[in-house]
């Protein structure tokens, strides 16, 4: 194969394979398999939330439970240090008022902790849902993803037979043409290489000045375009002039 020949059937492969894969990612499948990852990651997000917050939950309950023991037994203890009858008035009072300062305190240490309780059933119950969710998810991706499989699997070995053409291509051109048509490929997405039919090249189309024609027809076989700055493959080009 000439250099020329795989510079422009190697622009037909690479427009062919952009067809097949815009076709691939317009799949419904595609699609899901998308909008699945995309949940996947949110979820993800709010479960890393989620377990911090129940985390910090478990901890406040641990520590409120523990703040209830340490005032239970300070009930326990004022209640046995007075129980005798020996203090005076005055210390009954002071045990009196202590005593009601640290029921004050544990009652609300005991509402605190059904309110912790039911944040953590909540959270408990959330984190569930969130596993089963994301089950689920990945689940759906799966079928989605045997389902696109299954409809591409012809498409995918088209792609599959065009690649291997192009390497085969690639390997019948000189490491320069092979840098200048990716720089001008990705320039002009993909439309990189024209041919000179007669004096106008195919893509730009804007006719070449006689001189300008002159210096292609009987320079390199394949140039720039002076206008659009294509690769330009200006071999044949005499055999399209009537």
């Amino acid at each position: 194969m000439k250099e020329t020949e795989a510079l422009l059937r190697l622009q037909e492969i690479d427009l062919e394979l952009m067809r097949h894969k815009a076709t691939l990612a317009e799949m419904p499948q595609a699609k899901k398999v998308a909008a699945v990852k995309a949940a996947k990651r949110k979820l993800a997000q709010d479960y890393k939330r989620l377990f911090g917050q129940l985390k910090d939950c478990r901890m406040e309950l641990e520590e409120n439970e523990a703040k209830q023991r340490d005032c239970e037994e300070k009930i326990e203890r004022v209640k046995a240090e007075y129980s005798s009858g020996d203090a005076g008035f005055r210390a009954a009072k002071d045990a009196e008022a202590h005593l009601t300062a640290l029921a004050k305190g544990h009652e609300k240490l005991v509402y605190r902790h059904g309110e912790l309780a039911k944040e953590q059933g909540r959270l408990e119950r959330a984190e569930r849902n969130a596993r089963d969710l994301d089950a689920r998810l990945t689940e759906e991706g799966k079928a989605q993803i045997a389902s696109y499989q299954e409809e591409t699997r012809e498409l995918h070995e088209t792609i599959e037979g065009l690649g291997q053409e192009r390497e085969h291509c690639l390997r019948n051109m000189t490491e320069d043409v092979r840098k200048r048509y990716a720089a001008a490929s990705e320039r002009f997405g993909g439309l990189a290489v024209e041919r000179l039919r007669g004096n106008v090249p195919s893509v730009c189309r804007v006719k070449l000045q006689p001189a300008a024609y002159s210096d292609l027809v009987h320079g390199p076989a394949i140039t720039e375009c002076p206008y659009c700055h294509r690769l330009l493959v200006t071999e044949g080009a005499l055999d399209d002039v009537e």
